[in-house]
């Protein structure tokens, strides 16, 4: 399933399709699917207060990374302030600026945001000061494309398609020398000094989003980019230290955290987003993602963000209402962690439900803050909770519902 199907399919499934997934995946159900747990007395709701480290987000929603496909050279523009002030404005706890390339040949395409360089900083800057100024927490994806770099953009006239070298493409690199797609180069296979140097970059990114204002950052190991493709046997077929067991495959994420951890204050939260399975026999599973969440705990890791797919394109995902809940879930009860749960949470019901219940500590909105960027007022008239309502006082004092 590609990108595009795989949104349209997203788009268009109300309940749950059944999957040929291993047993140990097959126990997985979406919501409805199985009796709700009950949330106990006094238990947190979507608009408590959550603190990580030093940081403490007014509510529980956070605006999942979204990319934006508009920048020229990775340089954020009045595109990206006006994207995030909208949602800032609307009451979103933590927005998560688009998976932000840490080298140039990291970037999805030539039109993604950029870190690899200082540059980039003031143009940064300019986001998270708007959304630090209302209310909201700045925070950052720092991502390297691999095999999946150097694509054109969903709404160029060829969408996805591999943008040619001599028209300012470039080589996908990745774990192994094998191709995503049909289209484009063989990935050159990166040597052990080339990984380490990536590490390096995702450390030096931290560095210059610090600098930029950000006050979370969280690093993409989904989704069949570059993090994901080492952890993933579907993608990773090396013999070296960093192939073949389960913990050679593990040594690129637990060693690029480990290098942004050291640079980042101790008050500075750290997210890790993982594709939590496959959802293809014999690739990542859920099983996997629980163990190398318990180590990235002990890494200073503070929250998981839960997602899945990518590796494949025979990937059989069972879309539906939260759908990669039950991944956040199992995480957070077995690994000892805080899980951010996203996929189709579009409810202010469903959001509250997932919360209350212990099924994660933080839901990620996606299409859904597309649609709606004042989608946390919403759900704060639905739920009637006691916390002040999460919309700009200069909208606020309008409003009956929230008129004081």
């Amino acid at each position: 399933m590609n990108r595009r199907q795989f949104c349209v399919s997203a788009a268009s499934v109300g309940v749950a399709a059944t999957t040929g997934v291993a047993a140990s995946e097959g126990a997985l159900q979406t919501d409805g699917a199985a009796a709700a747990s009950k949330p106990v007395d006094g238990a947190p709701n979507l608009f408590t207060p959550l603190k990580l480290r030093g940081v403490t987000l007014r509510n529980r929603i956070a605006m999942s990374p979204m990319c934006q496909y508009s920048s020229e050279d990775g340089f954020a523009n009045e595109w990206h302030v006006a994207h995030h002030a909208a949602r800032a404005v609307g009451g979103v706890g933590l927005l998560l600026a688009e998976a932000t390339g840490v080298t140039p040949q990291g970037r999805i395409t030539p039109n993604c945001l950029g870190i690899w360089k200082d540059e980039h900083i003031p143009a940064l800057r300019k986001v998270t000061e708007f959304v630090s100024a209302h209310g909201g927490v700045p925070g950052i994806q720092l991502a390297h494309a691999g095999v999946k770099a150097s694509r054109h953009r969903p709404f160029h006239p060829t969408p996805n398609a591999f943008v040619p070298l001599e028209e300012g493409g470039w080589m996908p690199v990745g774990p192994t020398a094998k191709r995503y797609g049909q289209d484009g180069p063989v990935p050159h296979e990166l040597t052990a000094e080339e990984i380490r140097a990536i590490t390096a970059a995702f450390a030096a990114a931290a560095t210059r989003s610090l600098a930029a204002g950000f006050r979370v950052v969280e690093l993409h190991f989904a989704h069949g980019y570059l993090g994901h493709s080492f952890l993933s046997p579907l993608m990773n077929e090396r013999k070296d230290e960093y192939g073949g067991s389960f913990d050679n495959r593990a040594r690129f994420l637990l060693e690029s955290v480990r290098a942004v951890r050291a640079v980042l204050p101790d008050e500075t939260p750290l997210l890790v987003r993982l594709s939590c399975t496959d959802w293809v026999d014999g690739g990542w599973t859920l099983d996997d993602s629980v163990e190398v969440s318990r180590r990235l705990a002990k890494e200073g890791v503070d929250l998981i963000d839960c997602s899945s797919g990518g590796a494949s394109r025979q990937a059989q995902i069972p879309v539906g209402p939260s759908y990669q809940t039950p991944l956040a879930e199992r995480i957070r009860r077995e690994a000892g962690i805080a899980t951010g749960a996203v996929g189709l949470i579009t409810e202010p019901a469903q959001a509250d439900a997932i919360i209350a219940e212990g099924k994660a500590d933080l839901v990620l909105l996606g299409r859904e803050l597309l649609r709606d960027p004042h989608w946390p007022h919403r759900a704060w008239t639905a739920l009637k909770p006691a916390s002040p309502p999460p919309i700009a006082r200069e909208y606020a004092w309008a409003l009956p519902e929230t008129r004081r």
